[in-house]
């Protein structure tokens, strides 16, 4: 496969799939993250050994995405929140479980050293990003992992879990906080030229459930969506929602939140095509290829999975190309570049 699969972005035409307004004038590419160790074996650069302020970083990530024919450049900044470590000892619990929880009562929430509202995040990185960018593309930005995902490095998942029951004051008060920093941070970036959507990734659940039982989801997550897309579509900005797990229960109400456009599909949960099916016409699909295949499939059987995809879902243009999760380190290059290329061939 060539080095660079370069074409002239034009994010209007991935608007044009994510409004679900008219047919895109050719295939959009969507993911919602890339691994640094891939990044970095495909811009054959030290990427992975990068961080934010050296000078290479950024202009190497953007020149990653609009290298691959991207109309846009997905990134988002976590929260300017201190955890505690998550390096992981023998006999303790898992890394991304209870490792970082440092918020155990409402005196500990009082006592953490929370960000001004007004700065939850870093934006000077998506100033950096926008000098960088050619004329057509744009950055799809968001905050770094969602007020769910927050919720359990502050708490713990058990942690979370239990005080739903036992310590509800704190759970609204943290829950609380979150949405606070969250929607103060997408409503500057909806307010800055260079972002033409904004997104967030939440995983919410697993393979046959969410993690929180759905009204929970109700009463203390969706809220935030619902203000997260609200500032978006406040500057005529659609809005994304990253979020893995068997979500059946709660699309309804995630849609009803004002999410235009849903990213990661699972085929063991619920296949790409089916969700087209059902909730095609309120909320665009983006990827959803299976990742196993895409790492392992041969090439003839990779380039007729994804023409078998693009087929079932870009018939009204309403979809963009991608897996269903990420950029792995585990990835072969080789093989993305090959579903890339299919589409590029298949619909231009």
């Amino acid at each position: 496969m060539p080095v660079s699969i370069r074409r002239q972005p034009d994010f209007d035409q991935f608007l044009k799939a994510l409004w679900r307004r008219g047919r895109p004038d050719h295939l959009p590419f969507y993911e919602h993250i890339a691994s640094p160790g891939f990044i970095a074996r495909r811009t054959r650069t030290e990427f992975d050994r990068m961080g934010y302020d050296d000078p290479r970083y950024w202009p190497t990530y953007v020149d990653f995405w609009l290298g691959m024919g991207y109309d846009c450049v997905p990134m988002e900044i976590g929260l300017s929140c201190r955890l505690a470590s998550s390096d992981h000892e023998a006999g303790a619990k898992s890394h991304r479980s209870e490792a970082t929880a440092c918020i155990f009562s409402l005196a500990d929430f009082e006592r953490y050293p929370w960000p001004p509202v007004s700065d939850p995040i870093e934006f000077r990185h998506f100033e950096t990003v926008a000098k960088l960018l050619p004329e057509g593309a744009k950055i799809v930005g968001g905050v770094g992992a969602g007020p769910y995902e927050w919720a359990t490095y502050f708490l713990g998942v058990e942690g979370l879990a239990l005080a739903i029951y036992d310590q509800p004051d704190l759970v609204e008060a943290v829950f609380g906080k979150l949405r606070e920093l969250h929607v103060s941070a997408h409503r500057q970036l909806a307010e800055m030229d260079c972002i033409g959507a904004l997104r967030q990734g939440d995983d919410l659940g697993f393979k046959t459930a969410t993690f929180l039982q759905p009204d929970h989801l109700r009463q203390y997550v969706f809220p935030i969506y619902a203000d997260m897309a609200a500032a978006a579509h406040a500057h005529d900005k659609p809005f994304i929602l990253h979020s893995c797990g068997d979500l059946d229960a709660v699309y309804e109400d995630i849609i009803a939140c004002g999410v235009d456009a849903k990213h990661s599909f699972e085929e063991t949960i619920r296949p790409l095509e089916d969700f087209k099916a059902e909730y095609g016409a309120r909320c665009t699909p983006l990827g959803g290829l299976d990742v196993d295949i895409v790492c392992r499939a041969d090439e003839p059987t990779l380039r007729a999975y994804t023409r078998d995809k693009i087929e079932k879902c870009f018939a009204d243009g309403w979809w963009a190309l991608g897996t269903g999760n990420s950029l792995t380190d585990y990835m072969p290059v080789e093989q993305y570049l090959i579903v890339l290329d299919e589409g590029m061939r298949v619909v231009g």
